[in-house]
């Protein structure tokens, strides 16, 4: 019987996961559109052209490209699915991390050179935002005292009140995951720019249509690991979390709107002292003082 109580909350965590991360996708170019003073597509477009991918077909320079999509499409679903049971949040951020990695190979398996520099932006930008979301780990382990996801609803205040500096490098580097400006220097959202499309450069069909889905996974992990850092055993602050959630989501598309890109460098010089300021500084007073 366990199992299959097993199997219908992972069930219940694919769907959450997928409409919640396409709506949030749908969402960002809604409000992008009205930014730039455009129309804009509906909300649900996301969905539409997933769908409309997965009726082409898929060509691939390489054929193991399709391998490595796969990998990083399932280590995206499992990195949510670990999420939202609860479980070892270094766990999921060790999946999510490996997801990562393979979209990185994705872009060195193609022989397009606008894919192969992607691929070397793509991986600065995991050593822009890995240390912080780790130091966001730890923190979350020094007040808890568990790495397990499901100890901060047995907290009697949020964990932001105690690693404020942490929660604030967090948020900073999620928009470099996000590849919002001006941090979108690996793969943007317009074609036009010097690397076309980067990694995705070179992928169509099937495979496309699993990175934008691995997108709308990632976009989902990213914000929850926001929520967590407001919610405790009351009730209400589940809402709560999730408003604060969806106001930081909407203060990223904010300024993915209003900053110009900037070069790697940049980005990875101000990303590494954001997170030696913000987190390192709380470790050492929670491991002094705490």
């Amino acid at each position: 019987m366990w199992i299959v109580i097993i199997i219908l909350k992972i069930c219940a965590c694919l769907i959450f996961g997928a409409v919640a991360g396409g709506l949030l996708t749908g969402i960002d170019r809604v409000i992008s559109a009205k930014m730039q003073r455009r129309k804009g597509p509906p909300v649900l477009q996301p969905f539409y052209d997933v769908i409309k991918l997965l009726q082409k077909e898929a060509t691939t320079v390489n054929s193991i490209t399709r391998f490595y999509v796969t990998f990083s499409f399932f280590f995206s679903i499992f990195t949510v699915v670990l999420f939202l049971m609860g479980v070892d949040i270094l766990l999921c951020i060790f999946a999510f991390t490996l997801s990562c990695v393979f979209f990185v190979i994705v872009g060195y398996s193609s022989y397009s050179p606008y894919s192969f520099v992607g691929a070397e932006r793509e991986m600065i930008q995991i050593m822009c935002y890995e240390p912080m979301i780790l130091m966001s780990a730890f923190g979350i382990y020094e007040v808890t005292g568990s790495f397990e996801v499901s100890k901060v609803f047995e907290l009697g205040s949020p964990i932001v009140l105690k690693i404020p500096l942490i929660f604030i490098g967090l948020v900073y580097v999620l928009t470099i995951k996000l590849r919002k400006s001006p941090f979108d220097f690996s793969m943007s959202h317009h074609g036009h720019q010097e690397l076309v499309k980067g990694i995705t450069t070179e992928l169509t069909g099937v495979c496309l249509a699993m990175v934008e889905v691995t997108h709308w996974f990632e976009t989902v992990f990213a914000l929850g690991l926001v929520f967590i850092f407001f919610v405790y055993k009351a009730t209400f602050s589940i809402a709560i979390a999730l408003v604060i959630a969806l106001l930081i989501y909407f203060f990223e598309i904010l300024i993915d709107n209003t900053f110009a890109r900037i070069k790697w460098k940049t980005a990875l010089k101000q990303s590494w002292l954001i997170t030696g300021i913000c987190g390192g500084v709380t470790l050492l007073y929670l491991s002094l003082f705490y």
